[in-house]
Formats: structure tokens, C-alpha cells, sequence
């Protein structure tokens, strides 16, 4: 038993009731998304897609698939390789040989597409795993760091406003009253 076992649970009696919950990833699938990676997941995202399925629940536009491919049940589908975990990320890595202004931080994998280009992400860095945002309508000039926000401090905080309905996005949310924090190492990780 771990400390997430309880947050585990109820997300994933939550994630049966989503009619596009997939079922939980293998080791073996979960071994090979870190080894793509180059490093591991957070300990309590490797857990959701071990326990709790491969996404296709949560919070409004639902979690992305751990991996896409030839065993992703979303192959042979319009899935791009942005609407997964592992693929979404090595896409968003610009090449070390490419110049460019843009960049994504290391470790951090995307894990929801919200709309209108902003991405929830995963800093698998991170000790309790902070939920980001990263909203590049919000970027300045060529400042990608102008473009990351603290979505919630830890990715458990994140799943209790998705089980409670507290969170930003839920309807009847002020928008007006409602800030974020910009992600204080986004300069120093990007």
C-alpha cells in the first residue's frame, strides 16, 4: 500500500464511468514510455495508467493515452502523435541541432489538451509532481516562459478538484477572479 492508493481508487471508480476510459497499461508498455522518455514518470502518473486506465478520463478534454502506435487502441484512428503522453512530448523537443527560440522543459510531459493550444502538463521532476499550463497565447515576444503557469502544486491536488468539481475549468467558475501563478522555474528549465 503507497500513499496514492486511496486517490487511486477513487479516480479510477470515476474513470469507469468515462465512455472513453481505455484500460490500464502493462508494465511492459509503462517500461518502455520511460525508456522513450529518458526518464520516469511521476511516481503517481505511472500509477494512474498502471491502476486507473489509459486515459480517456478526467477533467473536461480527458487524459491523453500513455503511448500511441500499433497497440494504442487509438491506432488507425485521426490521433496525432500530440494526443499522447510519450509523443506528445518527444514532439514538442526541438532537435539539439535546430536553432530556435522555442522550447519545452525537460520532464515535463503533456497530459491534456484543454483547447485553444493550452496543454496540462506533468513536471515528472518535480517531488509532488506540479500540474502545469502551459498557454502560449500567453507568450511575449520570443519569452516562451511568459507561457507556463502553476495549475496546482502537486498532480494529487489536481485529481481532488477533478473528483470534487472545483476546478478552473468546471462551469460556474469567475474567470474573472480566478489567476494562476506563473511557474517560477520555467526560466531555468526551458
Amino acid at each position: 500500500m503507497n500513499e496514492y492508493d486511496d486517490l487511486i481508487e477513487r479516480v479510477s471508480a470515476r474513470a469507469r464511468t468515462s465512455k472513453e476510459h481505455r484500460p490500464p497499461v502493462s508494465a511492459e508498455a509503462l517500461a518502455t514510455a520511460e525508456k522513450r522518455l529518458g526518464f520516469p514518470l511521476h511516481p503517481l502518473l505511472a500509477a494512474l495508467y498502471r491502476r486507473a486506465g489509459d486515459g480517456g478520463y478526467g477533467p473536461d478534454y480527458l487524459l491523453f493515452p500513455l503511448l500511441l502506435g500499433d497497440n494504442s487502441p487509438l491506432h488507425g484512428t485521426t490521433a496525432t502523435e500530440e494526443d499522447s503522453v510519450v509523443d506528445g512530448y518527444l514532439a514538442r523537443i526541438p532537435p539539439p541541432e535546430t536553432d530556435t527560440w522555442w522550447a519545452w522543459p525537460k520532464a515535463v510531459v503533456p497530459i491534456l489538451h484543454w483547447g485553444c493550444a493550452m496543454i496540462a502538463a506533468v513536471d515528472c521532476l518535480s517531488e509532488d509532481g506540479t500540474v502545469l499550463l502551459f498557454e502560449p497565447n500567453a507568450i511575449t515576444g520570443q519569452d516562451v516562459t511568459s507561457g507556463w503557469f502553476v495549475d496546482a502544486g502537486s498532480l494529487a491536488e489536481w485529481l481532488e478538484t477533478w473528483l470534487t468539481g472545483s476546478g478552473w475549468y468546471e462551469e460556474g467558475t469567475i474567470y474573472e477572479e480566478f489567476t494562476m501563478a506563473p511557474w517560477p522555474d520555467a526560466a531555468s528549465r526551458l
